[in-house]
Parts: C-alpha cells; sequence; structure tokens
C-alpha cells in the first residue's frame, strides 16, 4: 500500500508522513534503510558534539531519537495490526533523550544500531496484508492505522536529517 492509501491521515503525524514519496510502503521503508546506510559519517563525526542552539540535541542524540521513537512507532503498529483497541500512551522525547546517555557510545555504534532496527521494521511490515495494515488503533493523541505509522516512521528520519541539513550543516563553515 502506498502514502496516497492512508485514509484518514492521522493529525500531527502528517507532517512527517507527507515528507515521504507515495510509494510502496515496503519500497519506501528500504529506501529509508538505504539512506541510513549512506548517512554522511565523515561530515557527522567534524561536527561532533556541536549544537545549532543551547540545549538541542548532537548528532548521536539525533540517531538515538530516531532509533528510539521508530521501536515505538514499530511497537504501536504492531498492536494496531493485531487489533489491539487498548489506546496507547505518548512518550517524552527529552526525557528518552537525556536518559539514554547517547554521547558514551560511538556514532558508529549508533548507526549501526539504527540499521539492525530498520530491517526488523521492514520484517515487520512486510508481515502484514493490506487489511492489517488498515486496522485503526488509538494513541494519546489522536487514530491511526498500522499503515501511517509506517510511513510516519520513515518521514520522522526524514524530518531529523532536514534539521541536520538546515541549522546543523552551517556549523562546519564556521
Amino acid at each position: 500500500m502506498k502514502r496516497s492509501d492512508i485514509n484518514p491521515m492521522p493529525a500531527y503525524f502528517d507532517r512527517y508522513i507527507n515528507l515521504v514519496d507515495d510509494i510502496e510502503l515496503t519500497a519506501a521503508l528500504e529506501q529509508s534503510l538505504r539512506v541510513v546506510e549512506n548517512f554522511p559519517m565523515d561530515q557527522w563525526k567534524a561536527l561532533g558534539d556541536r549544537v545549532y542552539a543551547e540545549g538541542k540535541w548532537t548528532i548521536k542524540d539525533i540517531v538515538q531519537h530516531i532509533t528510539d521513537t521508530e521501536r515505538i512507532f514499530a511497537y504501536r503498529a504492531l498492536r494496531f495490526a493485531r487489533k489491539d483497541s487498548t489506546q496507547l500512551h505518548g512518550f517524552e522525547e527529552d526525557d528518552f533523550a537525556a536518559a539514554a546517555n547517547a554521547g558514551r557510545r560511538s556514532l558508529e555504534e549508533l548507526v549501526e544500531e539504527l540499521k539492525a532496527v530498520r530491517r526488523t521494521t521492514i520484517m515487520l511490515f512486510a508481515s502484514f496484508t493490506d487489511e492489517m495494515l488498515q486496522f485503526m488503533g488509538s494513541t494519546y493523541s489522536s487514530t491511526a492505522n498500522a499503515l501511517s505509522i509506517g510511513f510516519t516512521i520513515i518521514g520522522h528520519q526524514q524530518h531529523h536529517l532536514n534539521i541536520l541539513e538546515q541549522r546543523y550543516y552551517p556549523l562546519l563553515q564556521q
């Protein structure tokens, strides 16, 4: 199923979903893995722990955040695809980032973990039928289906890559 098959479009998460091409979900997930495999590691290492403003996350924090968020969203998709009607709680991303302590790990290790998580996400979504992708579930703020969550995972990654390009890469020129 494609992004254009999402109906209804979940509130708030549309800002991520709309960053993804209108292609089959499996193809979009595989494409997003290729993006991870080709992260500009030399640029990121050159940035080190620099941030564009006080209190913002480092590159390592961002990679850890993408991984943590993907795990949470994949869990939501699994619950929805299995027709679980329990309303799922949100999570506080800043608390997660602080508790993860990503700075103690190498950038390579964090990226390898994200690759592994993405591969399992691809396998999870490949196991869903079109019917399962359409099952609706409830989060703290909206309703969604497993299909929309798959595209949210990809768009969330792209959202953070856009921030890196717009706000972090200029730091390399300073």
